[in-house]
């Protein structure tokens, strides 16, 4: 069997059967300390598909970067068909300075693909294209809620697609979104470019959350056994199939207030069902949230103090036959009890 060829990422070569972490210069800052894009790749010694792993697009999900940190940890990489490029810090920027933002305020996630004279944020995004995304078959970008919220562990993807759905339902999230793609997203500049992407939206920003990382480690091995590139060991099935949803909206509040909730991500609810309660400071007015249509809370804000118009509950529509609860304590349960993701409990 001929040898398999070497893999070409910036100035230089990985070897088959290699494993190497390369640094992309991105930028040099003010105060002249130069700036890199670090991508861990290991190239298999047979033949595959080549997956990017991506998280920090905005610097302060930190949920995906602890997911990329035990995926490179997985044995089953040692026998790796294809090629796996993770890339645990995008926006080096946000993340040194906890921010969702690049120094110049501008959102990585709507500058793809960006330009290679262009600001900062486009010229990341130009790098990230050609270095990663054009050597890629597919990809798996880890995201979390922004600030002050949080998410239920779910994947979107884009209704044109039905090779990404294949994919995502492999991953097996407890929800799979079906959304539309954003102007200026690495989604967009994906599917323009021929690659798969998967987003992945779970926790909260500038917290790591258990549940979302153990959910984002087997999700990413089941998808990567999907596309032959890893064996089934150690690599468990999900216990149900993934909720569905297609729509959803999010509940505001119809004032100012002190916020109390009834209710939290992965609870199903009904129409008629009470959520919380925002109260002035004094507890001389009260306003009871009220669903008026049910379905699956798959994000809320942690914040108790609102303003009248905030977006406090993220509510997914369901099918009518569908168990959104029992689906997901069932999947749940799952990581309580999986050997491959045995590591300590971050608390």
């Amino acid at each position: 069997m001929p040898k398999r060829a070497a893999f070409e990422l910036g100035t230089r070569q990985i070897a088959a059967g290699n494993r190497e972490t390369i640094d992309l210069p991105v930028s040099v800052l003010s105060d002249h300390t130069p700036v890199s894009m670090s991508v861990h790749v290991i190239h298999g010694r047979r033949p595959g598909p080549t997956l990017f792993v991506s998280a920090a697009v905005h610097g302060d999900e930190v949920v995906g970067v602890e997911i990329v940190r035990r995926l490179l940890r997985a044995s089953n990489l040692d026998r790796l068909k294809g090629t796996l490029l993770c890339i645990p810090i995008v926006n080096s920027f946000g993340f040194m300075n906890r921010s969702r933002y690049l120094p110049d305020r501008r959102d990585l996630n709507l500058s793809f693909p960006g330009s290679a004279g262009g600001s900062l944020a486009a010229r990341l995004a130009h790098i990230f294209m050609q270095e990663i995304v054009a050597r890629s078959d597919a990809g798996i970008d880890l995201h979390t809620a922004a600030i002050h919220r949080t998410n239920l562990p779910q994947i979107r993807v884009s209704p044109a697609r039905p090779e990404t759905m294949a994919l995502a339902e492999a991953f097996g999230a407890p929800v799979i979104v079906t959304s539309k793609i954003r102007e200026g997203s690495l989604r967009q500049a994906g599917q323009d470019n021929g690659a798969d992407i998967l987003l992945y939206e779970a926790g909260e920003a500038l917290r790591f959350d258990e549940s979302a990382v153990r959910t984002g480690v087997t999700g990413i091995m089941r998808s990567m056994h999907y596309l032959g590139m890893v064996s089934a060991k150690g690599i468990s099935k999900p216990k149900a199939a993934s909720i569905r949803t297609s729509s959803s909206y999010w509940f505001r509040a119809p004032v100012g207030g002190l916020l109390r909730t009834f209710k939290t991500i992965g609870d199903q609810v009904e129409s008629g069902d009470v959520l919380g309660i925002v109260s002035d400071p004094f507890g001389e007015k009260e306003s009871e949230l009220v669903v008026e249509n049910g379905g699956l809370l798959i994000g809320r804000t942690n914040l108790p103090i609102v303003n009248e118009g905030d977006a406090l509950f993220h509510i997914a529509k369901l099918k009518r036959d569908d168990d959104a609860e029992a689906t997901i304590s069932s999947l749940a349960a799952q990581f309580d009890e999986d050997p491959f993701l045995d590591d300590e409990e971050i608390i």
